[in-house]
């Protein structure tokens, strides 16, 4: 049974990849700094897949911890690295927390990998890497623009990092990840997005709303140059995404990479607007949203969504899930916690 390392395995995306690796037969070890996330995650976790995986809490910028954590767990086959601040508005108004949670924490789990016998990495990268993308769908071939956030810059400077680190260090294999809107839950609505204080991503937002915990969803802005002026993203389903990092993980153990770092783009190829990801709620839900217009936000994209061509041949990895699946199930996550 190989031993794999998923930081910030407690949080939105980390927790449902920890489910599809112990279903697939993985031992998980979790780090995570509970920062944004419950330890009540684990619970959930366990009734999914019959066994709570190891769990260290542990701050992943403090470099000595770090060290003893990869002493005491010296065989692990590869990491999956999620532990970072990610929400684009906030890391406008806090870049230098942006900078060191997400760059120093990365910096300090490479230094110890690269001493590892099996040093494979997958890195939770993002579509902002390729800024305001001037054709869609967006390829992996396409530029990378200057980024419009201090968390997109954090994501491509992780990616050059990542690809420093292996050009020193031959079999150090490693795979980008950049993906796109995660939504959604699982499915037996035993763990799902649950951000700690006001949502910083818009579905979560929604079904707060709609559960009577906020007043009125803001969209930033409606002057967009879009078919209905709001902002247009690739929506995927958390559980398609989780299945993805099982997948990169698997070529890397299995040496299927065609070189020692690569790049996919994971999203649906759909490009889905503000406006209608609120109708795909009100439609599978039933239930009406209070919304208004806001101005727009600083470091948000016009447009973003993606071309999954490299994935679903490389990979062999599609998407399965269409916006309403998702949205349905991120409806009965949030009506669950709020016992509605």
């Amino acid at each position: 049974m190989k031993k794999v390392l998923v930081t910030g395995g407690l949080g939105f995306i980390g927790s449902h990849t920890v489910v599809e690796l112990q279903n697939e037969g993985f031992e998980v070890v979790i780090i995570d700094d509970l920062s944004n996330s419950s330890i009540d995650v684990l619970d959930g976790i366990e009734a999914i897949t019959g066994k709570k995986p190891i769990f260290e809490k542990l701050d992943l910028r403090e470099k000595s911890d770090v060290e003893q954590f990869f002493k005491k767990h010296s065989t692990i086959s590869g990491v999956i690295h999620f532990a970072a601040s990610k929400a684009v508005g906030e890391s406008v108004e806090k870049p230098l927390h942006y900078y060191e949670n997400n760059i120093n924490a990365l910096v300090y789990v490479l230094k110890e990998m690269i001493g590892l016998e099996d040093s494979n990495f997958i890195f939770s990268s993002s579509c902002t890497v390729y800024g305001q993308a001037e054709k869609m769908p967006i390829t992996e071939n396409a530029p990378v623009q200057p980024a419009e956030s201090p968390y997109g810059n954090t994501k491509q400077i992780g990616e050059e990092i990542i690809q420093d680190t292996c050009k020193i260090k031959s079999d150090f294999n490693a795979i980008a990840l950049r993906y796109f809107n995660p939504i959604g839950a699982h499915s037996s609505a035993k763990i799902g997005e649950l951000p700690i204080g006001v949502p910083q991503n818009l579905v979560p937002f929604i079904t707060q709303t709609a559960a009577g915990l906020r007043d009125s969803l803001s969209v930033f802005g409606n002057d967009y140059p879009t078919p209905d002026g709001t902002c247009v993203r690739d929506y995927i389903h958390v559980v398609d995404l989780a299945k993805a990092h099982v997948i990169a993980l698997e070529r890397l153990l299995e040496n299927k990479n065609s070189s020692n770092f690569e790049t996919f783009n994971v999203g649906t190829g759909v490009g889905s607007s503000v406006l209608e990801v609120i109708q795909s709620f009100e439609k599978v839900s039933g239930e009406s949203l209070t919304y208004k217009f806001a101005p727009r936000r600083e470091g948000d994209v016009i447009s973003a969504y993606a071309n999954t061509e490299k994935a679903n041949n490389s990979l062999g990895w599609t998407a399965k899930s269409t916006l309403d699946d998702a949205i349905l199930s991120a409806w009965k996550w949030e009506k669950k916690i709020r016992n509605l």
